[in-house]
Parts: structure tokens; C-alpha cells; sequence
């Protein structure tokens, strides 16, 4: 194998490990896809939020808010969006881009930043 062939399959192992595979850390999923928003400790403070942003971010670390949401509709809104659940269309459906193995993990690192299970 050339030295070029070597190169080109390790950037798109690491490119694939890191975009969405089942073995991608959950902390790297939640920081590439959710933190810009949702912030990086989950408080609804990310950086794309600024004063004229047209609704809160989900605070996951409202432990009485996230307890009233069920586990499948959490992992319904990070597939398919908010308005699956009547909810802001500013949060993406993520259903074609992460894995379900990514979307479990993030279920379970969200419900460990609110400390909470689900109703």
C-alpha cells in the first residue's frame, strides 16, 4: 500500500470515528452536535445562543423539568427534532447523521447532567 493509500485510510477512519460511529465518545457527540446550543454543562448556554435567539435551549440540568420528559421523547426530539414533540423546529432532527448507538449515549450523558430518570 502506498504511503499516500495509508494516510488517506487513516484520515477517514479517524473522520468516521469521530462523525457518528457507534464508538464515538458520547462527550465528543454532545460537544460536536448539541454543546453550540445546549452548552457544554447542558444549561441551555451555548455559544449560537444570544439575546435575540427565538427560544431557551432545554436546560438538562433542570432536574425537574427533564423528569417530566420520557426517554423516548428525548431520544424522538434528537432524531427527529423539536416539532416531533411540539417543540421549537430550531432543535435539528439528527436521525440521518447519528447513529442509534450515538443517540442511547446521548439519552444516558443527558440524563446524568439532570441527575434524573424520565417519567
Amino acid at each position: 500500500m502506498s504511503r499516500f493509500a495509508m494516510m488517506a485510510t487513516m484520515v477517514l477512519g479517524l473522520a468516521l470515528g469521530v462523525a457518528g460511529s457507534a464508538q464515538a465518545d458520547t462527550k465528543q457527540v454532545f460537544d460536536f452536535y448539541c454543546a453550540q446550543c445546549h452548552g457544554e454543562k447542558g444549561d441551555g448556554k451555548g455559544v449560537n445562543v444570544t439575546k435575540d435567539f427565538a427560544t431557551d435551549p432545554r436546560n438538562f440540568t433542570n432536574k425537574a423539568d427533564m423528569e417530566k420528559r420520557s426517554d423516548e421523547d428525548i431520544r424522538g426530539v434528537i432524531k427527529d427534532g423539536g416539532p416531533s414533540i411540539s417543540k421549537s423546529p430550531l432543535m435539528p432532527p439528527w436521525g440521518a447523521t447519528l447513529s442509534a448507538a450515538d443517540v442511547d449515549g446521548l439519552l444516558a450523558y443527558i440524563r446524568k447532567m439532570c441527575d434524573c430518570k424520565g417519567k
